[in-house]
């Protein structure tokens, strides 16, 4: 148990002689066992149950409003505001609550991997697997560096301290608050582990464009043999971390990097992926990360006895989820960090079944997709919906972006402007689509996992390229004519449809909802971002 020996813990206000600072794996995931919180899994790792809340809770999402604030964070539907007063009450109520435990666990972590814009966090949890998780998922500081450790931010992770909606002004009993003049992150009344580094990824989205001019970005980013990085966005469930786990290339991170003038570097120290109908086929490396160390959330077993876990249950939720440390993973960049990238790929999962597999944006159109951040919730699923749904998330994260999301397309737009400096080459955005083809959800098929990876592959290696395009008619995108290992058919997405007709109808029906979606930013970019769909 290492900490700083000269730290006092009542300098942030925890009084509890009872601390458990920085344990090692193997010792928080036996407190978990012995508390009953958990159970080993047949591959060794730890299974946790988070309770009510299986997934993070936005409209719960609290953002101080203060000097600091008030005239620089976009206020609405993600970004709630909460009094100075209201966060102290709350901040009282939560201290009061750890205080009052027979036990806390106390993790020293930092967050960013460039030292330049490292922020050094010192995380107060409940309950021992929640240590574990901050272990896996932050970048975890050396014996020598925890001895010296002082913090520039705290959060304090309390879900059994339960909000009064009446007096706190809260919207219910949970709740996840940042204060930026404080520098402190609260959370309480839920035990959903990914609304920590969630928190610390909107303190990071402020932060470092307002102060270091660094653009923050939700994508996973890998490295290929010559060094070149690729950027993969995406919101949940289109592929990001599946697609940027290569066996032929290094992974930077999975989920949240920073890029700087000279490179991009991961904002954690371990990976956070869906684990729903996992397979040892289809991801291998992340399926061989659930091991000893590891925890996994929410999950059942095909049987309870050999505790093997059931990946294709959704009883409990379809946001089953693991935690490892990056290390679990065996082809890594050991320092997090990249160069300029080479190649940016916008992930969405067209349910509509209209976007081509893959096509080459231009730099207006990358700023305009970039904002709309579109994927599709899969139809069908619900009694009454017969369509997919639409989903907008600008910059494929709105939920974590505490500026106007043009702030953040603005630094994409600078730094897509810039090119590489190292290799004196633009940058190729792509927008892939790991959606369906050949028809809607209900009527096409998905994408095959192996013909997207065979076309992010010519990208990455140039060979895509090189090939000739073609621009289809609706959204102005250019569609390659050919890539090695995919059938030609499968490129242009009106040829998979049996009925034209039906395709140009949803074809336009899509094309609607971009234009409906992106009036809320027209007034805030240039006219050739705003033109960039035509």
């Amino acid at each position: 148990m290492l900490k700083n020996p000269a730290f006092d813990t009542t300098a942030i206000d925890i009084t509890n002689t009872n601390i458990k600072w920085n344990l090692s794996p193997a010792s928080l995931i036996q407190q978990t066992l012995l508390n009953g919180q958990g159970k080993l899994t047949r591959s060794g790792a730890l299974a946790i149950d988070t309770g009510k809340f299986t997934g993070r809770s936005p409209k719960d999402r609290f953002i101080v409003k203060d000097s600091i604030t008030e005239d620089k964070v976009d206020w609405n539907d993600t970004n709630l505001s909460i009094s100075p007063e209201h966060f102290d009450k709350l901040y009282d109520k939560v201290i009061n609550h750890l205080n009052a435990k027979e036990e806390l666990f106390i993790r020293d972590a930092y967050a960013c991997a460039h030292q330049r814009y490292r922020l050094r966090v010192r995380v107060v949890c409940e309950h021992p697997w929640q240590n574990l998780f901050v272990h896996n998922m932050f970048l975890r500081p050396t014996e020598e560096e925890v001895k010296v450790f002082d913090h520039d931010w705290v959060v304090y992770a309390a879900p059994g301290c339960l909000a009064d909606p009446a007096s706190d002004g809260t919207r219910q009993e949970n709740f996840a608050v940042i204060n930026f003049t404080k520098k402190k992150i609260i959370i309480g009344g839920t035990a959903y582990t990914g609304e920590i580094k969630k928190g610390i990824f909107s303190a990071l989205n402020f932060l470092l464009p307002t102060e270091s001019g660094v653009f923050p970005m939700h994508c996973s980013a890998n490295v290929g043999k010559d060094g070149d990085t690729a950027l993969f966005f995406g919101l949940s469930g289109t592929g990001k971390t599946t697609l940027s786990t290569d066996s032929q290339r290094k992974l930077i991170g999975d989920d949240e990097h920073g890029w700087s003038k000279a490179n991009v570097f991961n904002f954690e120290g371990g990976c956070y992926a869906k684990t729903i109908n996992l397979s040892a086929a289809k991801e291998p490396e992340i399926y061989k990360a659930i091991k000893f160390g590891a925890m996994v959330e929410n999950i059942t077993f095909k049987d309870e006895d050999q505790r093997t876990i059931n990946f294709e249950d959704d009883s409990k939720t379809q946001n089953t989820r693991v935690s490892y440390p990056i290390h679990h993973i065996d082809n890594i960049v050991f320092n997090s960090r990249g160069n300029v990238p080479e190649n940016i790929f916008f992930l969405t999962c067209d349910a509509f079944g209209v976007l081509p597999p893959i096509s080459r944006l231009t730099r207006d159109q990358a700023m305009y997709y970039f904002l709309l951040g579109y994927t599709a919730k899969i139809a069908g699923t619900e009694a009454g919906i017969n369509e997919p749904q639409a989903t907008f998330s600008a910059c494929f994260g709105l939920p974590f972006l505490p500026l106007n999301p043009t702030e953040y397309s603005k630094l994409l737009g600078e730094k897509l402007a810039e090119g590489n400096s190292d290799t004196k080459k633009s940058i190729n955005v792509w927008l892939v689509n790991t959606g369906w083809s050949g028809g809607p959800y209900g009527v096409g098929s998905r994408l095959d996992l192996p013909y997207t990876r065979a076309m992010i592959r010519s990208a990455l290696n140039g060979t895509l390229a090189e090939q000739k395009f073609e621009t289809e008619p609706y959204f102005g995108l250019e569609i390659p004519k050919a890539c090695k290992d995919v059938p030609s058919k499968v490129l242009n997405p009106k040829t998979t449809w049996s009925d034209g007709a039906a395709y140009d109808q949803k074809a336009n029906q899509l094309k609607a909802m971009f234009r409906e979606n992106f009036k809320i930013y027209e007034d805030k970019v240039s006219d050739e971002v705003r033109r960039a769909l035509d």
